[in-house]
């Protein structure tokens, strides 16, 4: 299902935090919970996801229990910035990692749902120019179909290895092994269609979804990236 919704001043933050310690590793691990709080009521948000992230890339089962992610939708790009420049719980994870870095996108396209919603609404001012290309997936696998799943994802997610324009990706989810996503960073759009459209394994993966109807939801969604706040040594760019 397309999105149809109105286009908006609607923008969509993801940020990226890294712990260096076991006794930061712990923290991180405890704000998965105690993180809801400081995420109630937030001027301007009207969606968010804590999730934490797996090693390597794409889906992975194995957490890496030194990066997490913080996803947020916004009705304007001011409550995005004001909420990451000075809000108490921005400040805390500052406090407590060695890298942090949060991305500004405006959303191009989204099918599908997450949590029962879709919480992405098309931007009213995408630029035309060639802005980096953020790329969100994301499923809840059906129980009776882990383990077919979890068979087939090495096979699925060999090209992205040598994916010619990718800069940047990472595996995100909300419940290892069964809520899973993969957050990517494309230098274009031209890239984007490359991968999706010419690696056999990535065919293969969709063929298969839609054979053994996999999840019982998911999403996928296409941003304009054109801002960041902060450092990550993994994604380099210039706007």
């Amino acid at each position: 299902m397309n999105n149809t919704k109105a286009k908006s001043s609607q923008i969509t933050t993801l940020t990226l935090i890294k712990y260096p310690s076991l006794k930061t590793k712990f923290w991180a691990f405890g704000m998965m919970q105690y993180a809801h709080q400081y995420l109630s009521n937030v001027q301007g948000m009207t969606f968010y996801k804590l999730m934490g992230s797996g090693k390597g890339l794409g889906f992975n089962p194995f957490p890496d229990w030194s990066t997490y992610a913080l996803l947020q939708v916004w009705e304007t790009e001011t409550d995005a910035i004001n909420f990451v420049e000075s809000s108490q719980l921005m400040s805390l994870y500052a406090n407590n990692s060695s890298e942090q870095i949060t991305l500004f996108m405006k959303n191009i396209t989204a099918h599908g749902k997450w949590s029962k919603q879709q919480p992405f609404n098309v931007s009213d001012s995408l630029n035309e120019s060639q802005y980096p290309i953020a790329v969100i997936t994301r499923a809840t696998i059906k129980t009776s179909q882990l383990r077919r799943f979890w068979k087939f994802v090495p096979t699925a997610q060999k090209p992205i290895e040598s994916a010619n324009g990718l800069i940047y990706t990472k595996g995100i989810g909300e419940i290892p092994i069964k809520q899973m996503a993969t957050f990517s960073v494309w230098k274009n759009l031209d890239y984007v269609k490359q991968y999706a459209y010419q690696s056999r394994e990535h065919a293969k993966a969709i063929k298969m979804t839609r054979q053994h109807n996999w999840y019982s939801e998911e999403l996928f969604a296409r941003f304009h990236l054109y801002k960041t706040i902060g450092n990550w040594k993994d994604i380099q760019i210039q706007f």
